[in-house]
């Protein structure tokens, strides 16, 4: 009886889920045609959505570091610009008579899997100085990083000139696919789908494959071992965890999800120059991550969304708003922007420290159910051994 119970609820479960993923999926598809219904500049917010969802990408790769194994990562933006800059070197004409033939312009998912393992080796490279390090310490090397990073692609111009130094790599090419060059219009079935429709499709299916992965990480063996690492990683070394390589890994796994993120960014926008990839933007990518819930893909997803949306509102909002209340601009968005993301994460660190939708382990760690949970967590190990004896 029990069984037969279980297996409908378990049937229910299945169907109701299936039934949320398939509205999901259904608003995902028609959402460009949507939004150039409802709004005067579409092609304007479906921009800014397809760079939410490069966002996304960004913030579960982090979420790797960040989330799972808890280790502080201020510089992550350098594996967007490590990916975005292979990218550009790989498929514009600036290093194509220094360049094997075979290597230039290869195929897409070849490009992606480079883009990945470039940044994976640069990760690699982060993450072995500081196998020792965690918290502030940590977050400082990790800034430096990305500002080593940045500093060298805009000084790699002499005496050899490699990135083109402030002024960028232009010229870069759409990405080819089974056939179509995506930086043109492209009709299916009587309609024209533009550059940035097709776009928003391929980083659509990119941004699931991402979460696909991330989502298989985080109930494997490894994605364990790294939460293992974050809540005590001397009790994980004694459990028999290599700490040294399962926190390598999380380093080479998070920064290949951002080199496939800047691979993808590179070739949308046609040009990539230093100043994409500036600290703010690994100030940004980190704020996602805190503020939708650390560990939890749902919650990054939200806060990604939330974080990367939100200029784009204000700045319809904002402007129109001055406008009529006292006939000229006062305030920058973009000032308010800032302001308004420094007051949410005071706030949120005061109401819900663990993130607007935090993992149900998250949860109960911060606010455990019971009087006895909450007194045991806080107390030391002496504590501990006089209250159990």
């Amino acid at each position: 009886m029990t069984n037969t119970i279980n297996s409908a609820e378990f049937r229910a479960n299945n169907l109701k889920t299936t039934l949320v993923l398939g509205g999901i999926a259904v608003v995902l598809a028609i959402l460009p045609w949507v939004l150039g219904h409802f709004f005067e500049s579409g092609n304007s917010w479906l921009r800014a959505v397809d760079f939410a969802l490069l966002y996304i990408m960004l913030a579960l790769g982090l979420n790797i570091v960040v989330g799972y194994a808890g280790l502080l990562d201020l510089g992550y933006i350098a594996f967007y610009a490590v990916g975005a800059y292979t990218f550009a070197l790989l498929n514009s004409p600036h290093l194509q008579a220094v360049i094997p033939e075979w290597l230039f312009q290869p195929n897409f998912f070849v490009m992606m899997l480079i883009a990945a393992a470039v940044a994976g080796i640069f990760g690699v490279l982060l993450g072995s100085p500081t196998l020792k390090l965690r918290g502030d310490y940590l977050a400082i090397v990790t800034l430096g990083f990305g500002e080593i990073i940045r500093i060298f692609m805009n000084n790699l111009d002499r005496p050899i000139n490699i990135t083109n130094g402030p002024q960028g790599i232009n010229n870069i090419p759409a990405v080819q696919f089974a056939g179509y060059d995506l930086g043109r219009p492209i009709e299916f079935f009587g309609l024209s789908f533009e550059k940035i429709h097709l776009y928003y499709y391929l980083i659509l299916a990119m941004c699931f494959l991402i979460i696909f992965v991330s989502k298989r990480l985080q109930r494997s063996r490894i994605g364990r071992a790294w939460v293992a690492i974050r809540e005590d990683e001397i009790a994980a070394n004694a459990m028999g965890i290599n700490t040294r390589n399962v926190k390598l890994l999380a380093f080479a796994m998070g920064a290949s999800f951002g080199g496939v993120a800047g691979a993808l960014f590179a070739s949308f926008q046609g040009f990539v120059s230093p100043e994409s990839f500036t600290l703010m933007e690994s100030i940004m990518v980190l704020a996602m991550v805190v503020l939708g819930g650390m560990g939890n893909i749902p919650g990054v997803i939200l806060g990604a969304v939330i974080v990367s949306i939100t200029p784009e509102i204000l700045r319809d909002v904002i402007n129109p708003l001055q406008q009529a209340l006292v006939g000229r601009k006062v305030v920058d968005p973009e000032n308010l922007r800032m302001l308004i993301f420094g007051l949410a994460m005071i706030v949120i660190m005061l109401v819900r420290p663990a993130g607007l939708w935090p993992s149900k382990q998250r949860r109960a760690e911060l606010a455990p159910k019971t009087k006895t949970i909450s007194q045991q967590e806080k107390d030391s190990l002496q504590d501990a051994e006089r209250n159990h004896d």
